[in-house]
C-alpha cells in the first residue's frame, strides 16, 4: 500500500493565544501535488462523567460563544503544560462540580476534530463522589450552573438540544451502556 502521509514543506505560525495556536502548514500530498493545511494546535483535554451514589449524571451548563447559546456538557478543561491528564481530571471535576473522587478510572481518549486540529480528549469515570466545603475555585472567565440528571432527563435534553457536544453525547451513549450491561447482569 501506498504512503497517505503528506509531507510537511512549509509551517506558518498564524497566531498564538491563551489555549490554542493557529498554523497553515504547506504540504506535499502522497501524489507528489501540494496543498495548505490549516491547523488548530492545542495542548489536550479531560473531560469527566461523573456519577452520582443513587444513579444519576453531573452535568455542567454553561453559555459556548462559539455557538452564542448555552448548552450542557460533562466537565472538562484543559492539561497545563506537562500535566497528567488523571490530575488534570481531578481538578476539573472539583473546580465544575464542587465535588472529589478517589474512584476516577480512565475510559478512552479520543481526538476531537482531527480534519483540522490535534486536540487530544481524556475521558474519565467519576464514581464515590464527595463534596467538598471549600472546592477549587473555578477560572475567572467561567461561570457554570451544576445540573443532575437522570437518564431520562438526559434524553431530554438531547431532544432539546442543550446537549449538542460530541463528548457529552459519547458520554451518554456510554450511560446507556452500562444501563444495559447492569439490566443483563
Amino acid at each position: 500500500m501506498d504512503s497517505l502521509n503528506e509531507k510537511t514543506l512549509h509551517t506558518e505560525k498564524i497566531f498564538s493565544g491563551n489555549i490554542i495556536q493557529l498554523q497553515v502548514d504547506d504540504v506535499e500530498l502522497p501524489n507528489g501535488e501540494q496543498s495548505k493545511r490549516e491547523i488548530v494546535k492545542h495542548p489536550g483535554a479531560v473531560a469527566i462523567i461523573p456519577f452520582s451514589a443513587d444513579g444519576a449524571m453531573y452535568l455542567v451548563e454553561q453559555f459556548r460563544k462559539p455557538l452564542e447559546k448555552t448548552i450542557i456538557e460533562i466537565p472538562a478543561g484543559k492539561i497545563e503544560q506537562g500535566e497528567d491528564p488523571l490530575i488534570t481530571a481531578k481538578r476539573e471535576l472539583e473546580e465544575e462540580t464542587g465535588f472529589q473522587s478517589d474512584d476516577l478510572t480512565y475510559l478512552t481518549s479520543f481526538y476531537t476534530s482531527p480534519g483540522f486540529a490535534d486536540e487530544l480528549l481524556h475521558i474519565y469515570v467519576a464514581k464515590d463522589l464527595r463534596k467538598i466545603e471549600q472546592p477549587l475555585a473555578q477560572d475567572a472567565d467561567e461561570f457554570i450552573n451544576l445540573v443532575k440528571v437522570t437518564p431520562e432527563e438526559a434524553n431530554q435534553l438531547i431532544e432539546q438540544q442543550l446537549i449538542l457536544d460530541a463528548k457529552t453525547m459519547y458520554a451518554m451513549q456510554y450511560w446507556k451502556l452500562q444501563l444495559l450491561i447492569e439490566e443483563n447482569i
